[in-house]
């Protein structure tokens, strides 16, 4: 009998339920979450976020999204400082592109972000500047003639795999800076200059690497 009255609970329950979510009574605190990681796109295999390997200068940089913003300064006539969203306000797109790292090891991802020349665009680099440095927020830096912005697809990424970058894949902002060595792909951009300095030297350059970081040359000077 006891049973009978503990199934016959069960199932007035599951009645009350199911009338609960098809009237949609539920209270609306469900918070969306980013769709998880992908591993194939459009026929491509796709690497994993978990493939990389933690090469960082002072490891994992922990981002107060609440207080980033994105300067963009120097040589241009319209100084930005963005927040979070409002970079991801301008258009996004994505793409495949593969990271090959000088220690010898790659990943193929699906990048997705805002093209750093709409960026560019929108501060008016002046008629001087023609190195374009960026900054990240662990002291870390790495530059790029101008014309490699303004005539190739660059993307500043902030969704790998369909999935938000993890802290320890340079959230909120990665470079993807196709056809260079990986050095040259910052993570935890949080500033972008704009120069006349072609030969500045970020982190790496200014200890024997390449200024230029094209994979079909040595990362070597």
């Amino acid at each position: 009998m006891i049973k009978q009255y503990i199934a016959m609970a069960a199932i007035a329950i599951i009645m009350v339920l199911a009338i609960v979510i098809s009237l949609d009574l539920l209270p609306s605190s469900t918070i969306p979450l980013d769709s998880v990681e992908v591993t194939e796109y459009q026929g491509q295999e796709l690497s994993s976020v978990n493939d990389f390997r933690e090469n960082s200068i002072k490891g994992p940089q922990k981002v107060d999204i609440s207080s980033y913003h994105l300067e963009v300064t120097g040589q241009v006539t319209n100084p930005q400082n963005y927040t979070y969203d409002q970079v991801k306000n301008f258009q996004n797109y994505q793409k495949v592109v593969k990271l090959d790292c000088v220690e010898g090891w790659s990943v193929n991802i699906l990048w997705q972000g805002v093209l750093v020349k709409d960026i560019l665009n929108e501060v008016k680099p002046l008629p001087t500047a023609n190195t374009v440095i960026f900054y990240a927020v662990d002291g870390y830096s790495t530059s790029f003639p101008l014309e490699y912005i303004q005539n190739n697809q660059i993307l500043m990424a902030y969704k790998m795999n369909n999935a938000t970058l993890p802290p320890e894949r340079g959230f909120p902002f990665q470079l993807v800076a196709e056809s260079k060595w990986g050095y040259k792909w910052i993570k935890w951009i949080n500033k972008i200059e704009l120069s006349d300095n072609p030969n500045y030297q970020g982190y790496w350059e200014s200890r024997g690497y390449s200024l230029s970081g094209n994979l079909n040359e040595s990362f070597f000077k």
